[in-house]
């Protein structure tokens, strides 16, 4: 019986060497044979450490640095709402993580079809949660992963805000999305804490206003989080949002990324087709990726979907506009 010892040296990553002794029993062999064994492994051992070729990048792997995708809100102009035709809506676009929006997501859970409020808060606080863990696995079969959850809001009753952050839970996101207000942060970061999930605020115009902003509504507590509309910041301010990025990036999960005018312009604040607008997107997404901030940016579509296409084809348009401003 024969007792081998290799002393190894195998290089990782080259920087980190990592050494090892490697001890290989042999029963009922000769040494000829053993020798050849060891022989045999050593080659098989250092083979992996042949340099391997340095990747190209592509233009996919610089789109990758910037996980782009669309809030589902930018399909509102099609006849069919269900989950499973928003979902086809998302593949069709070429896209692969959205912010979902809950009413077709409530829906789907069998909401009432009532405007009467006890009604609807009396099925929300009771219904399980089954029919939402199903439609994260709906949607995990088709690759798309559902980032945010555009349900709930400070006005609720507290066992109704516990129900948001399940549904979030179960689909799978990092948390509930809804208007920014120093109202509702007050209300909101409670809860978070509670869930262990964002409340994550979207602006509309009003950074616009001298009297906002984004600090005081984040300082309520560490679970507030930032939807940063890029277009309606712009089209508000003329100022450019891609300095708010850098110096929120920690606070900020997603971007609504759509193109508007200034407020100087002929037709202020107004929505356009990528590219047509003076919203500053191409320095938005090019911070992101030089620092590789985990921010993902969901095209909304708001502007008027010319005659003969649809929004699954403008948004097509948009992601390609996209793409080529990460080049």
């Amino acid at each position: 019986m024969i007792f081998c010892w290799i002393n190894c040296c195998i290089l990782v990553r080259k920087e980190l060497v990592l050494e090892f002794q490697l001890s290989t029993h042999i029963p009922k062999m000769n040494i000829k044979s053993s020798g050849l064994m060891i022989l045999a492994f050593m080659v098989a051992l250092f083979s992996c450490n042949t340099p391997k070729k340095e990747q190209t990048t592509t233009q996919s792997d610089a789109v990758s640095e910037v996980s782009l995708g669309t809030i589902t809100y930018s399909y509102r102009s099609l006849p069919d709402q269900s989950v499973e035709a928003i979902l086809d809506y998302v593949v069709k676009s070429g896209l692969n993580t959205v912010e979902l929006m809950g009413s077709p997501v409530e829906k789907y859970a069998g909401i009432p079809d009532t405007k009467d409020a006890e009604e609807i808060k009396a099925w929300r606080t009771s219904v399980s949660m089954d029919k939402f863990k199903e439609i994260k696995s709906v949607f995990d079969a088709k690759g798309v992963s559902i980032h945010i959850l555009k349900l709930g809001s400070h006005k609720w009753t507290d066992e109704e805000i516990d129900y948001a952050f399940e549904a979030c839970k179960a689909v799978g996101a990092v948390g509930i999305t809804m208007e920014i207000s120093e109202e509702a942060a007050e209300r909101m970061a409670p809860f978070a804490e509670k869930h262990d999930k964002y409340v994550i605020f979207h602006n509309h115009g009003q950074p616009g206003d001298p009297n906002f902003s984004f600090d005081r509504v984040l300082a309520f507590g560490p679970k507030l989080m930032l939807n940063l509309d890029i277009g309606h910041y712009y089209g508000a301010t003329g100022k450019n949002p891609a300095d708010v990025v850098e110096r929120l990036h920690d606070r900020i999960i997603s971007l609504h990324i759509k193109d508007k005018t200034g407020p100087d312009a002929a037709e202020p604040n107004t929505n356009m087709p990528f590219g047509e607008g003076g919203t500053p997107i191409g320095d938005v997404l090019k911070v992101i990726q030089k620092n590789g901030w985990p921010i993902i940016g969901d095209i909304e579509l708001e502007y008027k979907v010319p005659e003969g296409s649809d929004p699954v084809t403008e948004i097509k348009k948009c992601f390609e506009y996209c793409k080529g401003l990460l080049k």
